[in-house]
């Protein structure tokens, strides 16, 4: 948690303010025993109403200036809480947002959503008891030690051995609840994980009838979830009671042998009352202080999950600047192999080709054999594990990261739209997009009669995910959104797998005529989508099987040939 401890630095001052308005109270706290032992002592033994209504008047003005304090306090706690975690959630996604694809997969996306808001959600909990609390606790307990002494040594001795004994039975229970809280967190990471799945596969659970597969899973683990809670729980049940039992044998250590002083004149009435107040401030303290481990507890273990995504170094860093040539490839690979195990057992192996600008590449093979995996190393999406991969003369490592992002338009395998108005979705990637430029991606991108038919045009909102879309419709605005941003590599991974044959058709002609001097890579499964492309790149099991034009695969290349005869493809 120390860590985290820099996010208090920009509040320093509610972080001062707030314990001091704590104490403040905690120190009326602790002079009301003292005022109604004046009042037993005096104003009942001496039958003096006066005084009993004015030192009730002083309990009262006590009572009301704390609770001022203890607002105050629990304003400022609430208001740097809430501020921290704000800073502390945008951080978060800022560090998840620089991370490599390889870095999330590790991390999983399940994970990472819990860790932004059920981790971040109990720092900001720790946060505000820190302010509130953290300093007022121990306070009370010495402070109320301190007023025990002032009235009697001789009994307040029960003090200083009750406390180490409450406090080592909070060490004991404690100490034992940790792993518990830590593995708690963890199951939760699993639990979001099937709940996220069942969000996104719900049509695929649905239409093979698997919801009860799916509720039984979903139960076992929370199961789990809920078997390690009622393990802490029952360590954490331990520590009231036995804490409430020390407390209570030692305020009847107070009345006993308390009574006997008060016989003898040693001690009044009213500070053996005092005492008892006393002892009954300190343990509701000690049960406070054992709520605040818990939530420390929980704290540290949420700290530790959220630092380990800081500590994370993104894999993919700017380069220190790239100089590009105008006579140079648009694109090549030299002898690159990839890895996303770092395993050894390389994934891409071996792959060397260049593009010339303003071609169209098609990439093809069998499923597994590595067409996606290539194209992400054009973006850097991932780094290769050897070899070299270079756009304009100029490697990919030496670019700085947006600047080499920005010449590329992408359209992953998987439609991704957002939330909010068509605009919004096609200037995501270049939000001054002038009204001609928007237009011109939707007409080749064949969603005319998308927009057409819709109720507000290009004003019309999106569901999450393009939910209100057809998979049709949903691929064919993701290319326009590509194709707004002008870039000088397009990259459609697969992106028209749910057209029909004639609008990809129409797709890949506009591409080729309306599209000036831009490099195209289109991978597909199809080989009728990429058969007039200018080159063919055939891929097999992670390697170039073959390299050409279509026809000449079809004499060349046994691989191709197999996947045209297997598609009924002619020449």
């Amino acid at each position: 948690m120390l860590k985290l401890a820099r996010y208090l630095k920009n509040y320093i001052k509610e972080v001062i303010i707030g314990p001091f308005f704590k104490l403040i109270e905690a120190v009326f706290e602790l002079i009301v025993p003292l005022v109604m032992a004046k009042i037993i002592d005096v104003g009942i033994e001496n039958s003096d109403k006066s005084y009993i209504l004015k030192m009730g008047g002083v309990m009262i003005l006590l009572g009301v200036v704390g609770l001022c304090c203890a607002l105050i306090c629990q304003y400022l706690a609430s208001r740097t809480s809430q501020a921290i975690g704000t800073d502390l959630r945008n951080d978060v996604f800022s560090k998840i947002g620089s991370l490599s694809y390889s870095q999330l997969d590790k991390f999983g996306s399940a994970s990472l959503v819990n860790r932004i808001i059920s981790d971040v959600n109990q720092l900001q909990l720790a946060v505000a008891m820190l302010i509130r609390l953290v300093v007022r606790v121990p306070f009370l307990i010495i402070g109320a030690t301190v007023m025990a002494f002032s009235i009697n040594t001789e009994l307040a001795v029960i003090f200083v051995v009750i406390i180490p004994l409450v406090a080592l039975s909070l060490y004991l229970v404690m100490s034992r609840s940790v792993p518990y809280y830590k593995r708690i967190q963890k199951n939760l990471d699993g639990v979001s994980g099937i709940v996220r799945e069942n969000l996104n596969g719900v049509r695929v659970i649905r239409a093979f009838s698997g919801q009860d597969r799916e509720n039984i899973r979903f139960q076992k683990a929370t199961d789990i979830v809920m078997e390690e809670n009622i393990r802490v729980g029952r360590i954490s049940a331990i520590l009231n009671p036995v804490c409430y039992v020390i407390l209570n044998l030692a305020i009847i250590a107070i009345l006993y042998f308390g009574g006997g002083k008060v016989y003898d004149g040693a001690v009044s009435q009213g500070e053996i009352i005092a005492l008892v107040n006393y002892m009954t401030q300190i343990s509701l303290a000690l049960v406070v202080m054992a709520n605040l481990v818990v939530i420390f507890t929980k704290a540290g273990a949420s700290a530790s999950r959220v630092n380990e995504i800081f500590d994370e170094t993104p894999d993919i860093s700017d380069g220190n600047g790239a100089t590009t040539s105008e006579n140079a490839p648009a694109v090549e690979f030299k002898d690159v192999c990839f890895d996303y195990g770092n395993n050894g057992e390389y994934e891409l192996e071996g792959i060397t080709f260049s593009v010339r600008k303003g071609e169209t590449i098609g990439i093809i093979g069998s499923t597994g054999s590595g067409k996606s995996t290539l194209i992400n190393l054009i973006p850097r999406f991932y780094d290769t594990a050897k070899g070299e991969v270079f756009i304009d003369g100029a490697n990919v490592k030496d670019y700085i990261v947006s600047e080499l992002r920005r010449k590329i338009g992408i359209v992953p395998q998987k439609s991704a739209l957002f939330s909010g108005t068509v605009r919004e979705n096609l200037t995501i990637g270049n939000e001054n997009a002038s009204e001609e430029t928007i237009k011109k991606a939707i007409r080749i991108a064949q969603a005319e009669d998308i927009i057409e038919r819709m109720p507000e045009g290009l004003e019309t909102f999106i569901a999450e995910g393009g939910r209100n879309l057809s998979g049709g419709q949903r691929q064919r605005l993701t290319i326009a959104r590509a194709l707004v941003r002008e870039p000088e590599i397009l990259i459609l991974d697969d992106s028209s797998s749910a057209l029909d044959y004639v609008t990809d058709l129409n797709l890949r002609k506009a591409i080729k005529e309306e599209t000036d001097n831009m490099t195209v890579f289109i991978v597909s499964q199809r080989a009728n989508a990429i058969k007039n492309s200018d080159r063919i790149v055939v891929l097999d099991d992670g390697r170039i099987s073959a390299i050409g034009k279509h026809e000449e695969l079809l004499k060349t290349s046994d691989v191709y040939i197999e996947i045209c005869k297997s598609q009924e493809v002619k020449g």
